[in-house]
C-alpha cells in the first residue's frame, strides 16, 4: 500500500469510527508511529480530518452524523460509560432517559435492575425496555424524528413536565471548553432542558470525542448536572468546572 492509498484508508476509517488513534493505525497498517503521524499531519493539513492528542477525528462541523454511524463511534467506551451510569441508579428508582447512542448504552446496562420507572423520548430505549415486566415504561408523545427515533416538540416537553424523577440520564452532541453542553436540534434541546429541570440527580453521559465536536444549540451548562461520566477527560478546563461546581466526574479509563 502506497502513501496515498494508506491515507485514503485512514480517512475512510475515521469516517466510520469518528476518530482514529496513532497506536491503532500503527497496528492496522504495520508501519511506524512516525509514518502514521506524518500521514495524519498531511491529511489534517488538507482539512479532511482534525488533529487531536494521539490521533485525529472526522470533522463534523455543524452537520450531525447519521445515527447508525454514531453507534460505532467509541462503542466500547459507551458500553463502559453505560455500566458506570447504571451503578449510580438503584432499584426502585424513577428516571428520564433521553435521545442518544450513549444514553441507549445506559438503558442496556440497566436491564438487570428491578422495579424501575423509565420515562423517555427515545423510541429505541422504550422498545428495548418495554418487554421486561419489572419495568414500567412511559414514552413521550410528539414528533418522531425518522433519523433516530427521538420524540421531540412541545407535546414531548409538556409530557416530561408532568414528572419529578429521581434521576435523569442525558447526553450531548458536543461539550465546549467553557462547559456548554450543545446539540443540533433546538426541539430536542427543549426536551432535554425539561428533563434537567424535573430530575433530582442529573447524570451526563458522553464519550471524550464530544470534546472535539461542535454544535449550534445550547442545552445547558456542565455546572447544572450532578454527575458527569466519560471515558477520559483530558481537558483541564472541564475538570476545573467540575471541581468548582461540585460535579462528580467519573472516568471509566484512568488518565
Amino acid at each position: 500500500m502506497d502513501v496515498v492509498e494508506r491515507q485514503e484508508a485512514i480517512v475512510a476509517l475515521a469516517m466510520v469510527k469518528g476518530r482514529v488513534l496513532v497506536e491503532e493505525l500503527v497496528a492496522h497498517f504495520r508501519v511506524t508511529p512516525q509514518t502514521i503521524r506524518k500521514d495524519l499531519n498531511d491529511i489534517c493539513a488538507g482539512g479532511r480530518l482534525k488533529r487531536i492528542h494521539g490521533g485525529a477525528v472526522y470533522p463534523s462541523g455543524l452537520e450531525n452524523m447519521q445515527y447508525e454511524a454514531r453507534r460505532l463511534i467509541a462503542a466500547e467506551e459507551k458500553e463502559a460509560i453505560g455500566r458506570a451510569a447504571a451503578r449510580l441508579i438503584p432499584n426502585n428508582a424513577s428516571l428520564f432517559i433521553n435521545i442518544g447512542t450513549t444514553t441507549e448504552a445506559v438503558s442496556h446496562a440497566l436491564l438487570d435492575h428491578r422495579d424501575l420507572m423509565i420515562i423517555t423520548n427515545n423510541i429505541n430505549v422504550a422498545n428495548r425496555m418495554r418487554v421486561y415486566p419489572h419495568f414500567e415504561v412511559a414514552i413521550a408523545g410528539g414528533i418522531v424524528r425518522p433519523s433516530d427515533g427521538g420524540v421531540v416538540g412541545e407535546a414531548a416537553v409538556d409530557f416530561i413536565r408532568q414528572f419529578k424523577v429521581d434521576f435523569a440520564v442525558i447526553g450531548a452532541s458536543a461539550i465546549d471548553e467553557d462547559g456548554a453542553l450543545l446539540d443540533f436540534d433546538y426541539r430536542e434541546v427543549k426536551v432535554a432542558q425539561a428533563i434537567i429541570a424535573n430530575a433530582r440527580h442529573v447524570v451526563l453521559v458522553s464519550d471524550s470525542t464530544k470534546f472535539d465536536r461542535t454544535a449550534p444549540v445550547r442545552i445547558a451548562h456542565l455546572s447544572q448536572v450532578n454527575s458527569f461520566i466519560t471515558d477520559r477527560c483530558t481537558r483541564p478546563a472541564i475538570r476545573q468546572i467540575c471541581r468548582d461546581s461540585g460535579v462528580a466526574l467519573i472516568e471509566t479509563i484512568e488518565t
